[in-house]
């Protein structure tokens, strides 16, 4: 039981990573917070999570993360109902319109940014004065591949998802010496609503290549969630303190040893977002 006793406010819970990550939670012994705009699903999934948990609670309620009221009735909701706050995992997002740039509807981009960006950014700035009253506390940000490739015709999920990665590593700057950890997780190539988004969208969309790949993922299984969702109970547990402003990948990285070598990888720039110049690729020019 790697999280009994923690209390957790899983943003996007309602069904695929978000449900699995919550799930894995109440399995480790953590009570935790469902949110999703959809009420319905979110109810649903409330029911099943409840079956599973024994000594922890379970409760969930409807929330828009990129709108701070409503952010801020979610935490404080979260506290009141679990007693607290150890762990924020922000998991809600979407990939947004596909297309080109000039092409998109630009309402439908900017808003893709609010929530996956603001989406991050409102539920840790509601969450941090709970941490910092107890310097201690958990931040996991969904990241994803989005963040450290080009994703052309997917733009507004590449740049707001390459925004959280800085932000948590900036966060996580600002919060060190407070007990608190912040890390952005890539959990793979996930089967999940998203994809079926893009398979949806057609080669046209979305550019034949990346449809291919989705195809591909598709009849292949792509990751299962449970190795995402183990990363996250790793950085939600104790068994991670002092590992922060980092960029996980589930399924690439070795993160269940970290903890043998965190003075090391906190005193580097080892998975973190970072410039490349011509001497790391053996280049004399520049």
């Amino acid at each position: 039981m790697k999280l009994e006793g923690r209390r957790a406010l899983v943003t996007g819970g309602s069904q695929g990573f978000g449900l699995a990550v919550a799930q894995a939670f109440v399995n480790e012994g953590a009570s935790v917070m469902l949110c999703a705009r959809g009420a319905e699903a979110l109810a649903r999934a409330r029911e099943d999570l409840a079956r599973l948990a024994h000594r922890s609670r379970v409760s969930a309620m409807p929330a828009d993360v990129s709108v701070a009221d409503d952010v801020a009735r979610l935490v404080e909701t979260t506290v009141a109902e679990l007693g607290g706050l150890d762990v924020l995992v922000c998991n809600a997002g979407v990939y947004g319109p596909m297309g080109p740039l000039h092409e998109v509807d630009w309402g439908a981009w900017s808003k893709a940014v609010e929530v996956n960006l603001m989406g991050v950014a409102l539920p840790c700035r509601s969450a941090l004065p709970h941490f910092l009253s107890r310097r201690s506390g958990k931040i996991v940000i969904l990241s994803g591949g989005g963040a450290t490739k080009p994703l052309p015709r997917l733009s507004a999920y590449a740049a707001s998802k390459a925004a959280v990665v800085r932000l948590a590593e900036t966060l996580a700057e600002e919060v060190r010496d407070a007990g608190i950890d912040v890390n952005a997780v890539a959990p793979g190539a996930l089967n999940t609503r998203m994809l079926d988004e893009v398979l949806e969208a057609g080669p046209d969309r979305v550019g034949a290549e990346f449809y291919e790949q989705a195809t591909k993922q598709k009849a292949q299984g792509g990751t299962a969630l449970e190795v995402g969702a183990a990363l996250c109970v790793f950085l939600a547990s104790r068994a991670s303190d002092g590992i922060t402003g980092k960029l996980l990948s589930a399924v690439w990285d070795p993160w269940e040893t970290l903890p043998a070598r965190r003075d090391e990888i906190q005193s580097s720039d080892i998975y973190t977002l970072r410039r490349i110049v011509p001497g790391d690729r053996g280049k004399t020019w520049g």
